[in-house]
C-alpha cells in the first residue's frame, strides 16, 4: 500500500527511539538515528499500510509527555529502536509492554552487544550502520524485514500477537483502557494545527521539532551556519519551554555549539568563547561522550589560534586525547597528535615535557594508521545502484580515511608514504576545500616537526 494514501492506511506506528546522533558508549560508535528513522523505519512502517509518527513529528502545545503515553497506548503498533541504549526508548519501550500485551516490534542497531535481562529473550530485528550513515543495501534489507514483521502480526489473533513479557507471565493480567473524560483532555492538549515553513522570525512552537530540524539540516548544507544557529537556538528555547524539569538533549547543545562556532558571528573568537560556553553546560571534564570531546578539542584548538593562551592547547588535547582513548577512533586520534606536536613546540617548554608531548604523538600516529587500515578494509559499497546520497557517503568517509593516512604518514618522517596517501586522498576529494584542508594541516605539521623537541636529547 503506498505510503502517500493516509485515508486507507490501517492504524497508527508509533516509533520510540532517540533524535539525531547518539554515541553508543559501550562500542564508542556514533550513530545518526534521525537516518534510521527516515531511510528505514518510518519507509516500512508505510509500505505496511499505518501511518508513522515518532514524538517529534506530534504537533501539539503543553507537554509532549501527553500525546506520547497516549500514542504508547493505543498506537496500533509501536516500534521501539534501543540502539545506543537510549534510556527514553527502553522507559517508554516498558510503558508500551505494560500496556499494551501485543504489537510492539522491537529493533536495534546492530553493535547493540549486550541486551539487557529483561529485555534478551524477546525479538530484536537488527540492522547496520556505516559509522553515522547506513549502506544502500542494508537500508533496502531491513526495510522489507520491518515491513513483513509489521504485516505479520497485523494478521495475526490478539493472542499470537502477544509480545510482552508483562502479559506473557501475568496471564490474567487485564489492559488498561483510558477513561472517556481522559480522551476528550488529551484531545483538547493535542489540538494544534501545523504551522507554515518557519523562518527565523516565525513562531517556533507552532512546528514540530522534525519540520525543524529538516530545516536546520537544509540551512547547514547550504553553508548558512548563520540561519542554522538561529533556527536551533529557537528549537532550543522551545523544548525548555515544553519540559522546563528535563535535562536538555546532548545532540541540541553539541550541534549548536559546532554551528555556533562556524557560524564566526558576531566575530569568530566571540563564536568560540560561545561554543566553548554551550558545551561547558555537557561537564566535558568528566563526560564519555565523545561527540562533546571532538568538539571540546576543536573548539580549544580554535582559541589556541587565536589567543595563544596555552590553557586553550592544555583543553585541546585533553579533549582530544580523552575522545581518543573512549572511542578509539582517527578523528580524535589524528587531532590528538597534532596538538601535542602544537604543545611540544611552544615556545618556552621545558625539554623533558616537549620530548614526551613529541614521542607520544608519534605512538597516536600508528595506532590511527591501524584503525584507518581497517576503516579501509571495511568501507565499501556492495551495490552497483547505490544511491546518490550513499555513493557520496562513501566517497567523503573514504577520502577523510586517506586524508588521514597521508598526515599520520608524514607525521611519522615517512614523507613517500605520506604523499602515496595523499594522491590517493586527492582522487577521492568531491570538493576542493577538502584537499586544501588537508594540504594546509599536513603544511602545519611539517613546520611543527621541522624544530624537533628531539634536538635536546645527546
Amino acid at each position: 500500500m503506498p505510503a502517500e494514501t493516509s485515508e486507507k492506511a490501517k492504524g497508527t506506528c508509533f516509533v520510540v527511539m532517540g533524535f539525531g546522533k547518539k554515541t553508543d558508549f559501550e562500542t564508542g560508535r556514533t550513530l545518526d538515528l534521525d537516518k534510521s528513522y527516515r531511510n528505514m523505519i518510518k519507509p516500512a512502517v508505510e509500505a505496511a499500510g499505518l501511518k508513522c509518527v515518532r514524538a517529534d513529528e506530534i504537533v501539539h502545545s503543553g507537554l509532549i509527555d501527553v500525546p506520547m503515553y497516549q500514542q504508547l497506548l493505543e498506537a496500533d503498533v509501536v516500534v521501539a529502536d534501543v540502539s545506543t541504549s537510549n534510556r527514553n526508548a527502553y522507559y517508554e519501550l516498558g510503558v508500551r509492554h505494560a500496556l499494551r500485551p501485543y504489537t510492539t516490534v522491537v529493533v536495534s542497531e546492530d553493535g547493540f552487544k549486550t541486551a539487557p535481562f529483561d529485555i534478551n529473550h524477546i525479538v530484536i530485528r537488527t540492522y547496520h550502520h556505516l559509522g553515522e550513515d547506513i549502506g544502500f543495501d542494508e537500508v533496502m534489507r531491513f526495510r522489507g524485514e520491518l515491513t513483513k514483521a509489521i504485516s505479520e502480526i497485523l494478521a495475526k489473533t490478539p493472542e499470537e500477537k502477544r509480545d510482552s513479557p508483562v502479559y506473557e507471565f501475568l496471564e490474567r493480567l487485564t489492559p488498561p483502557s483510558i477513561a472517556k473524560a481522559a480522551e476528550e483532555a488529551i484531545a483538547a492538549a493535542m489540538d494544534a494545527e501545523a504551522a507554515p515553513v518557519l523562518n527565523p522570525g516565525a513562531a517556533a512552537s507552532e512546528e514540530t521539532h522534525s519540520m525543524l530540524m529538516q530545516q536546520v539540516d537544509d540551512a547547514q548544507s547550504q553553508g548558512d551556519f548563520v540561519t542554522a544557529k538561529t533556527l536551533l537556538s529557537s528549537i532550543r528555547q522551545m523544548m525548555k519551554a515544553q519540559a522546563p524539569t528535563k535535562p536538555e538533549d546532548p545532540y541540541i547543545v553539541q550541534r549548536l555549539a559546532l554551528l555556533t562556532y562556524k557560524s564566526k558571528s558576531p566575530s569568530e573568537q566571540e563564536a568560540l568563547i560561545a561554543a566553548r560556553d554551550l558545551l561547558s553546560s555537557l561537564d566535558p571534564a568528566t563526560s564519555n561522550d565523545t561527540e562533546t570531546l571532538g568538539l571540546w578539542g576543536a573548539v580549544h584548538k580554535r582559541l589556541w589560534y587565536a589567543t595563544k593562551d596555552k590553557t586553550n592547547l592544555d583543553e585541546a588535547v585533553r579533549g582530544y586525547e580523552r575522545g581518543f582513548y573512549l572511542r578509539n577512533d582517527y578523528y580524535n586520534g589524528i587531532n590528538l597528535a597534532y596538538t601535542l606536536n602544537e604543545r611540544a613546540a611552544v615556545e618556552g617548554a621545558e625539554p623533558a615535557e616537549a620530548i614526551a608531548d613529541f614521542i607520544l604523538a608519534r605512538r597516536v600516529r600508528k595506532e590511527v594508521l591501524e584503525i584507518c587500515e581497517e576503516g579501509l578494509a571495511n568501507n565499501s559499497l556492495t551495490t552497483s545502484d547505490a544511491s546518490e546520497q550513499a555513493l557520496k557517503q562513501f566517497q567523503d568517509s573514504q577520502y577523510w580515511i586517506l586524508a588521514t593516512m597521508a598526515e599520520a604518514c608524514f607525521g611519522l618522517g615517512d614523507d613517500a608514504k605520506g604523499e602515496k596517501w595523499l594522491a590517493k586522498a586527492a582522487e577521492a576529494a568531491s570538493k576542493p576545500w577538502m584537499a586544501e584542508t588537508t594540504n594546509g594541516q599536513i603544511a602545519k605539521l611539517k613546520a611543527l616537526l621541522a624544530d624537533s623537541p628531539l634536538k635536546h636529547v645527546k
